[in-house]
């Protein structure tokens, strides 16, 4: 057998060896073929029967997530399935060409798939024109019940099969996290994808955009997926399995060693105290943010409760989630996000979000739909103050840009607190508020911010997002999505002092308070709150333990007035030496 390496995306790190399994790409093996006029209707309620069953079947998948260890995104991507498949231009056109062409339903389904994609591909708006993922995908599902061979992921004879497909919608990956597979890797996908969202949350090993893997592989073939290195490689040789066998071994050991420190306290060599508190999405991912040692919850996206489920949540049943969160925690602070909802999660059935936005990401989200949406708000907000009766809960408040949206917030807290103070309901009157700092205007106007509000806490995806006006969800740009830019870092270094100038507690919750390689430089901010997944807790507590937080400081005084990329990330390999 050929040895040969794949190149694509490693969207999560790790190494993996196994044997290869393949799943079908139905657009790839699509008939033409003409029908009588006598055929036409008989075509048509197949076609009909096919799209039902593939209703049916997220709606099955919708109603298990509430029984899985999940991570809340998979009901927003199914939400995007539904919407998808009930749309008129894939439910009704398909119809009406089997009638005007004669042809068979899966020549038509192909047909306007085709279309739509044109279509897509034709938006400016990068978020929008990646949605023809998401067409492809649901068109995928039709077809397989219309050929008869609907595929099902089977379950992997032991923990080193390796996945391979062109594409994995969210009903794909729900299976995958129902089984046992070791990795996987896939033709399509960028580092925001439905796969690089899985694999990071499952912390599989997952390999994205190699294009032709799936065309290339066979199954069966042994394959090691290596997520750090961005490679695949297929058929390797005896030597090359045994250094990656060692490597593996290795990285294994390393992890069990991690566990030792869960209940160490994360102090720096020189004595700074450092808080690591979990991101979580779902109450059930408490038992991870405790396994792991969290010292509380720094961020809870509540968004996920309105998207994993069909209908919109009560405030008792908001509040039941909340309370469990805050028991479960055993009085470690529990940050709770308002939601979060518009730019890349939307609902069905809130009235603000109906429409498409011509630019998501800065259109009627967070704070903004919060306020434009007072009932829904004042739900949330009294069903949050219930739960602090029973731990140390908190507000945090999405997406603020200027002192009339926190004051507007403020009101609006308050404004719940009074209603249950008539209805005599016990909660914490005197709750913690905070804000996210998610906008370079936010950081701008920070004095702001830091006078009316208890804490901060920096999401930093957005801000380099906004900073650098760069959606790292299109391939096209995703390179110049940079953490280590000049202006990305001034505006950290200039939240993070002045917050502590202030005396006002700041955190960061976004992607970098997870990346061990950013440890010492956040440190070296006088950052001393991190939260993020709970997954890579123990790893970021192994580089506070082993550093200098001083040392650091000098070494990132010198970074923040680097301007050359070469320069800054000579200054980082120091801070990591």
């Amino acid at each position: 057998m050929t040895s040969f390496a794949l190149h694509g995306i490693g969207v999560s790190g790790g190494i993996a060896i196994g044997r290869a399994q393949l799943v079908s790409h139905a657009t790839l093996e699509v008939a033409h073929y003409r029908i009588s006029a006598a055929q036409v209707d008989a075509e048509i309620a197949r076609f009909n029967a096919a799209v039902g069953a593939v209703r049916d079947e997220l709606t099955s998948l919708h109603g298990d997530l509430a029984g899985e260890d999940m991570p809340g995104e998979f009901g927003a991507f199914l939400d995007v399935h539904w919407m998808i498949l009930n749309d008129p231009t894939l439910a009704d056109v398909p119809r009406r060409i089997i009638a005007d062409q004669r042809c068979n339903a899966e020549w038509a389904l192909t047909q306007q798939m085709q279309v739509l994609v044109e279509q897509f591909e034709q938006i400016e708006d990068p978020y929008l024109r990646e949605r023809k993922a998401d067409v492809v995908q649901v068109v995928e599902r039709v077809l397989k019940r219309l050929m008869g061979s609907h595929q099902t992921l089977a379950p992997a004879a032991e923990s080193h099969t390796i996945l391979v497909a062109h594409d994995l919608s969210p009903a794909d990956i729900i299976q995958f996290k129902q089984h046992n597979y070791g990795a996987f890797l896939t033709d399509l996908g960028g580092v925001t994808s439905h796969t690089a969202i899985v694999a990071r949350s499952l912390n599989v090993p997952a390999v994205v955009a190699t294009h032709n893997a799936r065309q290339l592989i066979r199954d069966g073939e042994m394959l090691i997926v290596d997520g750090a290195n961005n490679v695949v490689l297929v058929n390797p040789d005896r030597a090359v399995l045994a250094e990656y066998r060692l490597k593996q071994s290795e990285r294994e050991l390393e992890r069990q060693k991690l566990k030792r420190l869960r209940t160490k306290r994360a102090c720096t060599l020189d004595g700074v105290d450092v808080e690591l508190h979990a991101n979580i999405e779902l109450p059930s991912d408490v038992d991870q943010a405790i396994e792991n040692g969290a010292a509380g919850v720094g961020l809870f996206r509540s968004e996920f409760l309105f998207l994993n489920r069909e209908g919109l949540p009560s405030e008792d049943e908001q509040f039941e989630s909340y309370r469990a969160v805050a028991v479960g925690m055993k009085g470690r602070p529990v940050t709770i996000r308002t939601f979060d909802l518009g730019a890349d999660k939307t609902k069905e059935g809130l009235a603000g979000l109906a429409r498409v936005a011509p630019n998501p990401a800065l259109g009627l989200r967070a704070i903004r739909f919060c306020l434009a949406e007072p009932r829904l708000f004042n739900t949330q907000l009294r069903a949050i103050l219930r739960a602090s009766h029973y731990g140390n809960v908190r507000i945090l408040v999405p997406m603020l840009a200027s002192v009339s949206e926190i004051n507007a917030s403020l009101a609006a807290i308050e404004h719940a607190k009074e209603t249950l103070r008539e209805q005599g309901v016990p909660f914490n009157d005197s709750i913690e508020v905070g804000g996210m700092i998610e906008i370079p205007a936010a950081v701008l106007a920070l004095e702001s911010f830091l006078s009316r509000l208890d804490f901060l806490s920096i999401g930093t995806n957005d801000l380099i997002q906004y900073t650098l006006a760069v959606d790292r969800g299109d391939d096209a740009v995703s390179h110049l999505y940079d953490p280590l830019h000049p202006a990305v870092i001034r505006l950290l270094a200039m939240a993070i002092g002045g917050a502590a100038k202030a005396k006002v507690p700041i955190a960061v919750c976004g992607e970098m308070a997870g990346e061990v390689t950013l440890t010492r430089l956040l440190l070296g901010m006088g950052l001393t709150h991190f939260s993020m997944h709970p997954a890579h807790l123990l790893e970021v507590k192994q580089r506070v333990l082993t550093s200098d937080a001083a040392a650091s400081r000098v070494l990132v005084d010198r970074l923040r007035r680097a301007d050359q990329p070469a320069k800054i990330a000579g200054l980082l390999d120091k801070l990591n030496a």
